[in-house]
């Protein structure tokens, strides 16, 4: 027998009702007549599941993943990572919030905050750590965009060598690099020495790394490439055909720069800008290695109280007047990161 054909010569699908009853030439390949063949009492009792298009879907899993009713739920696997962060930080910093309400006197109150709110110290600490803090993440956005922009759209020998050389920056402790700007510019370094060389004068003119300008300049120095990491992950995702259909209309390189590229770039600046805001204001080693006069930082003032005053109220009073502002600009980062995707 020939196969019954539907419209546009598609053969019909046999139903289940026409293998039932033997109708049709797909039914097993018997006639009505014919006997029917053997069948298995299990296939009989539980029949293979029909498909159209793909395999059969397994069966379904249990809660996470686990096959099996004796699932272990899922708050069990968080217990331990929050046990170990409750043990090394969160303890710690309860401590620290308990000494800072605990004065000498004995007793629970908020006299040290009072007095530390009051003194002289922690309001020139707190000004000097803000527009260092400003200044610094200002310096870094511009360094950081202009070297950006640099090695993503201007080719020269090494380009890739120093995007790799930037990512092994990241991991430099901060005091090596005071160290490196104390051999080039310090009182005895080699800016001022081949200036005495040349001039036969006693001292050099390079003493601004003991000034607070000598901060800023090793902070941006240090924290630039936290800018450029990110620009250069923004600049790669740049069609350069809209570069080069800007360049052939006519559009300068600045105007390439302001209506093309800064547009993209933006959400990169603003999270670069963020992080290093954050890590400008708990910046320690810095300070202490560039022996800065007259430039007393939060981190420092905590250093102060604590070590050489044994104020121990007072210090933890600006630990946690420190970690208030270093949170709030955390979750700062934290939103704009999200927002620019990274």
């Amino acid at each position: 027998m020939r196969p019954a054909y539907g419209r546009a010569g598609v053969p019909t699908r046999t139903t289940c009702a026409d293998r039932g009853s033997g109708a049709g030439p797909l039914a097993g390949g018997h006639s009505p007549s014919a006997p029917a063949p053997a069948t298995d009492s299990r296939s009989a009792a539980s029949p293979a599941p029909t498909t159209v298009g793909g395999p059969t879907r397994p069966p379904p899993e249990g809660p996470g993943g686990i096959k099996g009713p004796r699932s272990v739920p899922r708050w069990v696997w968080a217990v331990p990572p929050v046990a170990v962060l409750s043990l090394v930080f969160l303890y710690p910093l309860g401590l620290v919030v308990q000494q800072s309400v605990s004065p000498d006197e004995g007793g629970t109150s908020f006299a040290p905050y009072a007095e530390v709110f009051a003194s002289e110290a922690f309001r020139e600490a707190l000004s000097t750590t803000v527009w260092l803090a400003a200044g610094s993440t200002i310096g870094c956005l511009v360094l950081g965009f202009a070297l950006a922009l640099v090695i993503a759209f201007v080719p020269f020998p090494g380009g890739k060598a120093v995007s790799k050389f930037i990512d092994v920056f990241l991991s430099f402790p901060s005091f090596l690099i005071t160290l490196a700007l104390l051999f080039v510019y310090g009182t005895v370094g080699m800016a001022n020495g081949v200036w005495t060389d040349l001039t036969g004068a006693a001292d050099g003119p390079f003493h601004f790394l003991t000034t607070p300008w000598g901060v800023l300049l090793a902070e941006i120095t240090y924290f630039t490439p936290f800018v450029v990491r990110p620009l250069l992950a923004a600049f790669s995702q740049i069609d350069t055909a809209q570069l080069e259909v800007a360049s052939s209309l006519g559009a300068k390189p600045a105007r390439i720069v302001r209506q093309v590229i800064l547009p993209e770039a933006l959400p990169a600046l603003a999270a670069g800008g963020s992080l290093v805001l954050v890590m400008c204001l708990n910046e320690f080693g810095i300070v202490l290695f560039t022996g800065a006069k007259g430039v007393t930082t939060l981190p420092m003032l905590v250093y102060s109280k604590a070590i050489l005053e044994s104020d121990y109220p007072a210090a933890c009073v600006v630990a946690v007047v420190n970690i208030a502002i270093s949170v709030g600009l955390y979750s700062l980062y934290r939103v704009v990161s999200r927002r620019a995707g990274a």
